[in-house]
């Protein structure tokens, strides 16, 4: 599927009055089980293997594995099961070891409809950020590779974390805004600080706001942090104007898998013995 095709039937949710609803998938299984509930699109990086092997998603930011590399390698995994919802991939923008256009185009010709920007510095505070901007790792380099992709004609569906980096990605050619309020919380690997629900409709307005005023046609969904359940994200479409939908990571796989695993599992060991 190319961007228009994918645009057009994302539009077509929204013109509906259906949330649009995006997913990340670290394993084959995860992606088919997600497009046979609905989703309208599916996002694979190297967090969704990490987590899927029971490590919390941060893994994704520290010195595990290739990100771009570890894309590519769940592409053979992913996109041949996949059948009807366009899948994108996370993309590391901030690799110093690639030339981001020529890589772009690999991602194109294996089959992705998209990229996000994803592992990204936009976790990352404190001098340690400010040492990552200093020394040429700078979530400026994620705006690019976005710009780079929306040049190449793919859907681009970035994650953003303040209004000044909404209005950037939405400059740069942004197709769908993710405004990200943190790592996900709940289940056995989840965060547990984080804003309370309020504070993150709050700062999904404030980000969706900022890259309306830039792209009027932006399509905005929701991320991260308190929004980990069905109603938590009711919650925040309904203290919030404007947001079209939801995207989990956490919340469509690893917590569903966690709770069905464990209760699966309870149901056999409670088996009498005749």
């Amino acid at each position: 599927m190319n961007r228009t095709e994918a645009l057009a039937r994302l539009t077509a949710q929204i013109t509906a009055g259906k949330p649009v609803i995006g997913a990340g998938a670290g394993t084959g299984l995860s992606a088919k089980c997600a497009e046979a509930g609905g989703v309208d699109l599916l996002i694979i990086y190297n967090s969704g293997r990490y987590r899927m092997a029971g490590r919390g998603s941060l893994a994704g930011l520290m010195p595990y594995g290739d990100a771009n590399a570890i894309v590519l390698e769940m592409a053979g995994e992913v996109l041949p099961v996949v059948r009807e919802v366009p899948v994108l991939a996370g993309v590391c923008g901030t690799d110093p070891f690639r030339i981001m256009g020529n890589f772009l185009d690999q991602l194109k010709a294996v089959g992705f409809t998209g990229v996000q920007n994803f592992p990204t510095v936009g976790l990352i505070d404190g001098t340690f950020r400010a040492n990552l901007e200093e020394t040429g790792m700078g979530f400026g380099l994620e705006v690019d590779m976005i710009r780079q992709a929306h040049e190449r004609e793919l859907l681009t569906a970035p994650y953003v974390f303040d209004p000044e980096q909404a209005a950037d990605m939405a400059r740069a050619g942004a197709d769908v805004l993710v405004p990200h309020v943190g790592l996900t919380t709940k289940g056995s690997i989840g965060a547990a600080t984080a804003l309370t629900l309020d504070q993150a409709a709050a700062a999904v307005q404030e980000m969706h706001d900022a890259a309306k005023r830039v792209n009027p046609e932006i399509i905005v969904l929701c991320h991260g942090g308190p929004i980990a359940e069905p109603e938590d994200a009711r919650y925040v479409l309904e203290h919030t104007t404007g947001i079209a939908g939801f995207f989990g990571a956490s919340s469509m796989e690893r917590l569903p898998t966690e709770r069905a695993i464990t209760e699966q599992a309870r149901a056999f060991k409670s088996l009498p013995l005749g």
